[in-house]
C-alpha cells in the first residue's frame, strides 16, 4: 500500500493528521501513538454506556468492563515486567484478566487453554510467571500438570471479588519497547517457543488495523458523496462475532482490541456451531464476521438450509489459508452487500502485514492483501539475495510491528530475526509491483487445518514416543472444508505391541492439544523413503498416501 499511489493513505497519514507517519530508528512509525498499551486502551473509557460484551446471558458495558478491571489490578499484586499467564476459553473474564495484567505493567503470556496438562506445564515453565489466571477447569490441569505457584480462578462474579489496596499497584512507567504480551509458538522444534510483542509492537499492528478501516471508511463516505463523519454518525454500533481463541494474535488484535478501541460490541462464540452463529448474527446484528475458509463453507451450507437471514453483515474477512474462488463466489451471492478482504501476517509480527478489503480485494483474488504502510517486505533467494519484484522466495519482513524476540530463546531468536530488524516468515511467495503479496508455500513444516496452525515435528516428537514406534511421519493432504488434514504414517519395530489408528489418535490428542491430533493414520510395513540429506521425504509420502491407507 503507497501512499505516493493512494490519495486517501496520503491524506490519512500526512504530517497533524492522527495517523501522521515519521521514521524512529530507521523504521516508519505512527508519530501520534501512545507510549504504551494501556494508553491505547483507557481510551476507550470514552465508550461508556455502550454494550462491549455479550456472552451468553450477560451483556456488559465499557464502564462495566473498566470497573471489574479496576477492582481486579490491585489483587495481582505483581511489579513491573512480572509474566501473568493467563489460560482461560473466551469469556469475559479472560479480557479482564488481560486488560488488568496491561494495567498492572505486568507482561501477560498467554496460554493455549486448549492444552494437555503436559502442554500447560511447558509454557509455564518456558516464562516462569509471578502469577497464573485461570478457570475452574484450567486451573485443575495446571495444577496436574505440577504448577505450585500463585494461581487464580478468576470465573467468580464480579461482586465476589474483593477490594484491593491500590498500594499494590507498581507505579513504575511502562516504555515503549518493554515487553507487553507473549504469545506461544511451537516452531519447527515441536517445542514452545513464546514471542516477545512490545507494546510499540501491539499498538502499531492495532494502528494499522485501524488505519486500515478508516481508510475503508473514507472510501465509502467517498462513493455516497458523504463526509466521513457523517456516515458515523449514521451507522449503527459495529457488531463483532468472536471465534477466533483470544490467545491467537488474530483473536486478541481484530476480535477483540481493534473492537474495543472502535466502540463496537463484541460477542462471544465459544464453541463453533453453525446454526448458532446463524442465530447470533441475526439477533445482535453482527456487522463483521472473521473467520477461517472452513467456518464459512459451514456458516453457507447452514445458511442454505436454514434460508438464513445475513442482512446486516457488512464485512466478511478470512485468513490463515487461502480463500477458495467457489467460497468467494458463494460468500458474494449469499451476502452481496457485504465487503470481502483478506490479510497475511502471524504471531511474530503483531498481527498483519498485508491486508485487503472490499475493491482492493477483488482486484487481486488470489493475493493475501497489500503491503501495510508501515512495514518492508523483501523476498530473498536460497542465499538470503534480495530478489527483483516478481521474483519468488522466502518472505522476509521488517518493520515497528515486528516481534522483539522468543522469550530466553537467543539461538531461536537469531535463526529468524537479523540484528537490523529482519523476520524470515518461513513463507515463499512474490510481491507485485503494486505491492500485492501472493503465498506460493510454505518453507516450514506446518500444517494449517481449519485455520490452525500444526506443526509437525510436535506430533512427530510425540508418536515417537509411543511403544513400539521406530520411524514416524506427520504431513498434509488437501481437505476440501479444512484446507488441510493432518495425517501420519507410523513404522513399528518386529514384536512391538499391537497398535492401532483410533488409539495413535487419541494417544497424541491427550498429550497435545485434540485438535493436533491426526484424521487418519497409516501404518507402513517398510521403513520410510529419505532424501538425499536422510531426512524423511515427506512428497512421496504424499504420492504414496492413498495406497498406505488403502492398505492399512
Amino acid at each position: 500500500m503507497n501512499a505516493a499511489v493512494d490519495p486517501i493513505l496520503a491524506e490519512l497519514t500526512a504530517p497533524g493528521q492522527p495517523f501522521a507517519i515519521g521514521e524512529l530508528g530507521g523504521l516508519r512509525q505512527f508519530v501520534n501513538m501512545p507510549a504504551d498499551l494501556n494508553a491505547l486502551i483507557e481510551s476507550a473509557r470514552r465508550h461508556g454506556d455502550k454494550v462491549f460484551l455479550v456472552e451468553g446471558e450477560r451483556r456488559l458495558t465499557y464502564n462495566q468492563i473498566f470497573a471489574w478491571r479496576d477492582r481486579l489490578v490491585p489483587l495481582l499484586k505483581v511489579k513491573h515486567g512480572d509474566r501473568v499467564a493467563i489460560c482461560m476459553r473466551n469469556r469475559a473474564e479472560w479480557i479482564v484478566a488481560f486488560l488488568a495484567a496491561v494495567k498492572a505493567g505486568a507482561v501477560a503470556a498467554l496460554l493455549n487453554s486448549r492444552g494437555s496438562p503436559e502442554e500447560l506445564a511447558a509454557m509455564i515453565a518456558e516464562v516462569t510467571p509471578e502469577l497464573v489466571i485461570a478457570d475452574g477447569e484450567r486451573a485443575e490441569l495446571i495444577r496436574a500438570g505440577g504448577w505450585q505457584g500463585r494461581l487464580f480462578d478468576l470465573t467468580h462474579p464480579p461482586e465476589e471479588v474483593p477490594a484491593g489496596d491500590p498500594a499494590d499497584i507498581d507505579p513504575t512507567p511502562v516504555a515503549p519497547d518493554d515487553p507487553a504480551v507473549i504469545l506461544f509458538t511451537s516452531g519447527t522444534t515441536g517445542r514452545v517457543k513464546g514471542a516477545v510483542l512490545s507494546h510499540r509492537n501491539l499498538a502499531t499492528g492495532l494502528l494499522s488495523m485501524q488505519l486500515s478501516g478508516v481508510m475503508v471508511l473514507h472510501n465509502m463516505a467517498r462513493q455516497y458523496g458523504m463526509a466521513p463523519e457523517a456516515l458515523i454518525a449514521q451507522a449503527p454500533q459495529q457488531a463483532v462475532l468472536l471465534v477466533y481463541p483470544l490467545f491467537h494474535i488474530s483473536g486478541l488484535g481484530s476480535a477483540f482490541l481493534s473492537p474495543f478501541f472502535a466502540g463496537a460490541k463484541v460477542v462471544i462464540m465459544r464453541r463453533w456451531d453453525a446454526a448458532e452463529a446463524l442465530r447470533i448474527i441475526r439477533d445482535e446484528q453482527i456487522t463483521m464476521f472473521t473467520g477461517v475458509p472452513t467456518m464459512l463453507w459451514d456458516l453457507l451450507h447452514r445458511a442454505r438450509l436454514a434460508d438464513a437471514d445475513l442482512s446486516s453483515l457488512r464485512n466478511i474477512a478470512s485468513g490463515g489459508q487461502a480463500l477458495p474462488l467457489n467460497l468467494l463466489e458463494e460468500i458474494h451471492a449469499a451476502c452481496p452487500q457485504a465487503m470481502m478482504g483478506t490479510g497475511y501476517g502471524m504471531t511474530e509480527c503483531s498481527g498483519a502485514i498485508a491486508q485487503a478489503v472490499g475493491a482492493d480485494f477483488l482486484r487481486q483474488r488470489a493475493s493475501a492483501g497489500r503491503v501495510l504502510p508501515l512495514v518492508d517486505v523483501r523476498i530473498e533467494g536460497p542465499d538470503g539475495t534480495p530478489l527483483p519484484t516478481g521474483g519468488v522466495g522466502e518472505i522476509v519482513v521488517r518493520g515497528a510491528q515486528i516481534m522483539q524476540g522468543y522469550w530466553n530463546r537467543p539461538e531461536d531468536t537469531a535463526a529468524v530475526l537479523s540484528p537490523d530488524g529482519w523476520l524470515k516468515t518461513g513463507d515463499v511467495g512474490m510481491v507485485d509491483e503494486e505491492g500485492y503479496v501472493f503465498i506460493i508455500d510454505r518453507t516450514k513444516d506446518m500444517v494449517i487445518s481449519g485455520g490452525e496452525n500444526i506443526y509437525c515435528a510436535e506430533v512427530e516428537r510425540v508418536l515417537g514416543e509411543l511403544p513400539g514406534v521406530t520411524e514416524c511421519a506427520a504431513f498434509g493432504i488437501p481437505d476440501e472444508r479444512l484446507g488441510e488434514l493432518l495425517v501420519a504414517v507410523v513404522v513399528t519395530g518386529p514384536g512391538a505391541p499391537p497398535l492401532g489408528e483410533t488409539q495413535v489418535i487419541a494417544e497424541v490428542g491427550e498429550r497435545l492439544a485434540r485438535y493436533k491430533a491426526p484424521g487418519r493414520v497409516a501404518f507402513s510395513p517398510e521403513t520410510l523413503p529419505r532424501n538425499a540429506v536422510g531426512k524423511v521425504d515427506k512428497k512421496a509420502l504424499r504420492a504414496r498416501w492413498p495406497q498406505l491407507i488403502g492398505a492399512d
